[in-house]
């Protein structure tokens, strides 16, 4: 038998003892059904928070205070049911085929979002205006621990999907745990911690990470970008804690 044929096997083995379900209803069959993606709770651009992403901050935001240093931010769903069944699912449940799906769904919402305006005037998302995507990275502890680092793989979908450049341009130092704190804590555990490990002078960047709670990590990369010279970051997560 030859290695592909053994691997298909293998692979026909474990979806016989472990089949493969939906992180929606749990039937087996797909990792999202049909039905389930059909009925995601997608976030209306239009009524969003431009700057922080929050669903229904378009006018007045409780979240934010229009004062991040972002030019804009896209989130696809609420951080509740399906939104936090995928991010669990794939960063902790280590279901990897999840990373196209999370990408998928970002790249919906980006879509979306370009038909509406930044505080700038200019379109939330852009393609042509960005020259590379970047992510929030794991802590060194949490990649060990998780042997790799679940937005670096969503972000190489997403380049795909888009078809713009990764840039691994950001490292991040120990720390504790972000989802242990509380909303002072997790910007003071963040302060210093992020290091630019690449020129990103005169880039306009798509930042991504998978959730958004307090905005902390994703502020505190953004900063690190534009202190580095980056024009702009357009910060987008897969899901919104409001």
């Amino acid at each position: 038998m030859s290695l592909p044929d053994l691997g298909g096997l293998v692979d026909g083995l474990q979806e016989l003892m472990w089949p493969t379900r939906c992180v929606g209803c749990e039937l087996p069959g797909e990792l999202l059904c049909d039905q389930c993606r059909a009925h995601l709770p997608w976030i209306d651009q239009q009524l969003a928070c431009p700057v922080c992403g929050a669903p229904f901050g378009q006018l007045i935001c409780t979240e934010c205070k229009r004062d991040w240093p972002v030019r804009s931010c896209v989130c696809a769903l609420p951080f509740s049911g399906i939104g936090a069944r995928l991010v669990t699912c794939l960063k902790d449940g280590h279901e990897l085929r999840l990373a196209p799906v999370v990408a998928a769904a970002m790249a919906t919402a980006l879509d979306e979002a370009s038909a509406w305006p930044a505080p700038d005037g200019a379109p939330r998302f852009d393609t042509p205006s960005i020259d590379a995507i970047c992510f929030v990275p794991a802590t060194a502890r949490a990649y060990r621990r998780r042997g790799f680092d679940h937005m670096e793989l969503v972000a190489r979908e997403l380049s795909w999907l888009l078809s713009l450049p990764l840039d691994d341009a950001l490292v991040r130092e120990e720390g504790l745990d972000q989802r242990i704190l509380g909303r002072g804590d997790r910007e003071l555990n963040l302060r210093d911690t992020i290091e630019v490990a690449s020129d990103v002078s005169g880039m306009d960047l798509l930042l991504v990470d998978d959730v958004i709670t307090t905005g902390a990590s994703m502020r505190a990369c953004s900063a690190a970008l534009l202190d580095r010279g980056a024009t702009s970051v357009t910060a987008c997560a897969l899901a919104r804690v409001w």
